[in-house]
């Protein structure tokens, strides 16, 4: 029987569901990496280094020369990733508890990470003289890990407005930047009709230029057609909609299904190719607006940030151990914060995407690294509490809650009566899917992390009043975990607790 096809249509798209190993996964590493790591100097370097006395544009006068002399297409051929390993980066991030990768295909620059056809600033002709993403690619199958890509294509006519910008005043004023040079063009896209607008706020994200919006569906097809990625992330709604805020209006949106056709074209796109490829669709797609009628033709992804609760259906945070492009200035997260949140966010049904920030040359620092050693040993102590688990009837129990605020990311101040929840799908729950994860058949358990145990030595939860609990193990890397003594009274469940704990980071217990 042949396998239905997707149109690129709202009501074809609706019928979309979230493949087993995005669900099982829960834990991937993004590598948003590219020209802009040069300067090692943070996020949107190619944007910035064109508005006058911004940081990123002093630094580059002061180290490059002015933009007009010395432009990003200059920054482009110094990177060179000249000890870029991506099998030795992978078995780390595997061994770190990864059950997914993402690359990213190309941000905001316009600069490709492949060998593309439609596109002649990439990597494989420009700077590493490397089909990056191909590379990737090879070592993400070797290690059984769905591969993803990001595309950050979108925005880029609007958002490097600034390259056709000059100074207005100084030694330079009024000399063009180099975003102005004919002869690339192509490159820093002739997108004068928004130049004059001199406000550096990011609006209008999307642009209506429909030339663009042509070579985007062209470059997402391309993509497609090269990688048949497991996942596709669009910085961005689903195109070309409006860039949406929580605050804006949330119902509506899909009853004008052309300002989307180009977004549900690619969706559409990207699962075909998939059931090509697999004989079901194996792909996810992720996308920024969060009504309904629209994250529901894939997977909603809410960047640096999460949910309230749990959600009825999958989605996605991504979030970065420091800055998104390398930043030389940028303090890391530490390990600890960086599991609290994981904790927190698939305990409401999500899955979390970590950006491991790498240099110009290819490689990780030693904190990164170390970062990564961490997370990697309180996988092997509680991973089967993540892979493969779905959401208990509640998220949590306590008074800490994670800040939901933006893109902010502060450390919840928890106690020890907060814990958050998973529960094992079961012999008949989830399927293992490709780079589900290892560890024991979680068997229906529930799983109870602890996030700042009491020193009193033992653990009280509220939330298996009518249960009948038969065993209370510590998870420690073994199956079960270490039997510990527990008792039912008065709809508490109290745990005694040993006086050494598996790992200095979130402990959890097996609930049977």
């Amino acid at each position: 029987m042949k396998k239905p096809e997707f149109f690129p249509t709202f009501e074809s798209l609706y019928e979309y569901e979230c493949p087993d190993w995005f669900r099982d996964a829960k834990f991937g590493i993004w590598s948003h990496w590219g020209p802009q790591s040069v300067p090692m100097c943070g996020d949107w370097y190619a944007r910035h280094m064109y508005v006058q006395d911004s940081p990123q544009y002093l630094y580059h006068v002061r180290h490059y020369g002015h933009p007009s002399k010395f432009g990003y297409k200059d920054i482009c051929k110094l990177w060179k990733a000249e000890n870029f390993d991506p099998d030795g980066l992978m078995a780390l991030y595997h061994k770190s508890g990864a059950r997914y990768f993402v690359g990213q295909a190309m941000h905001h620059d316009h600069f490709f990470n492949y060998a593309s056809a439609l596109n002649r600033m990439n990597s494989a002709q420009v700077g590493p003289m490397k089909d990056i993403c191909a590379l990737w690619r090879k070592a993400a199958d070797r290690h059984d890990m769905p591969f993803g890509l990001s595309e950050h294509l979108g925005a880029t006519f609007s958002w490097w407005k600034t390259n056709k910008w000059s100074d207005t005043y100084g030694p330079y004023e009024g000399v063009p930047y180099d975003g102005n040079d004919p002869e690339y063009r192509d490159f820093y896209m002739d997108n004068y009709e928004h130049a004059s607008d001199r406000d550096t706020a990011s609006r209008p994200w999307y642009t209506e230029n429909p030339k663009h919006r042509a070579y985007w569906l062209a470059v997402i097809k391309e993509v497609v057609d090269r990688f048949t990625p497991d996942l596709l992330y669009t910085d961005g709604v689903l195109p070309f909609g409006e860039h949406w805020h929580e605050t804006e209006q949330t119902t509506g949106a899909a009853d004008n299904a052309a300002a989307y056709r180009l977004g549900l074209e690619a969706a559409a796109y990207l699962y075909n190719a998939s059931i090509g490829k697999h004989g079901k669709n194996n792909a996810v797609y992720l996308q920024k607006d969060r009504r309904p009628e629209i994250y529901r033709v894939g997977i909603l992804d809410i960047e640096k940030s999460q949910l309230p609760g749990i959600a009825e259906r999958p989605w996605h945070t991504d979030t970065c151990i420091g800055n998104w492009f390398y930043d030389a200035k940028a303090p890391f997260k530490r390990p600890g914060h960086i599991i609290e949140m994981l904790v927190d966010i698939i305990a409401k049904n999500g899955t979390m995407l970590l950006n491991v920030l790498q240099r110009p040359d290819g490689t990780i620092d030693d904190e990164a690294a170390y970062i990564l050693r961490e997370i990697g040993a309180w996988f092997a102590i509680c991973g089967q509490a993540v892979y493969r688990t779905r959401p208990y009837r509640v998220f949590g129990e306590g008074g800490a809650q994670v800040l939901i605020e933006g893109f902010r990311e502060e450390r919840a101040k928890w106690g020890p009566d907060d814990f958050r929840f998973t529960q094992g799908a079961g012999a008949g729950g989830a399927s293992g899917g490709a780079g589900a994860g290892t560890g024991a058949d979680a068997g229906g358990a529930v799983y109870a992390f602890m996030m700042k145990p009491d020193d009193s030595g033992t653990a009280v939860l509220r939330s298996f009043s009518d249960r009948r609990v038969n065993r209370v193990g510590l998870l420690d890397g073994s199956a079960d975990g270490q039997k510990l003594e527990f008792a039912q009274n008065f709809g508490l469940l109290t745990v005694k607790l040993p006086r050494e704990l598996p790992t200095k980071y979130v402990n959890c217990l097996k609930i049977q």
